[in-house]
């Protein structure tokens, strides 16, 4: 896959200062202020770089108030990394492009993979199934 590279200032450029925020500098939107995404069937591109990240037929409501999903839609468009921020250790959630921050992801999810794929939804666009 070839990877997206931008400088700072370009990705300021592109983005929402939340979006910059969260996938830039790792932030996180505050719970609930973004699940107003269509109803019907689609995917969930990164926001930075339009990379098919999760589908919405993995969609779930885990009752957090960000959107979950139990997998990606490609596993080779996700990747992981280790965050040891605010004194934890959790697993971090980025595009495989243009690694952009995109959540995390927990091992308490429902079947059939049993994990909780929490993420930012100012880090995606919803792409409507034609």
């Amino acid at each position: 896959m070839q990877k997206i590279e931008k400088t700072d200032a370009e990705w300021r450029e592109q983005l929402s200062d939340m979006a910059y925020k969260v996938t830039r500098k790792h932030g996180t939107e505050r719970a609930g202020t973004h699940e107003d995404f269509p109803d019907g069937p689609g995917t969930f591109n990164c926001v930075c770089c339009g990379l098919p990240v999760f589908d919405k037929a993995h969609k779930f409501e885990s009752g957090t108030g960000w959107p979950s999903f139990y997998e990606p839609a490609n596993p080779d468009n996700v990747g992981t990394s280790e965050d040891r921020k605010l004194f934890m250790k959790r697993t971090e959630v980025h595009c495989a492009r243009c690694e952009a921050h995109l959540g995390h992801v927990f091992p308490d999810g429902p079947q059939p993979t049993g994990l909780r794929y929490c993420i930012n939804g100012v880090a995606l666009e919803f792409e409507p199934e034609d």
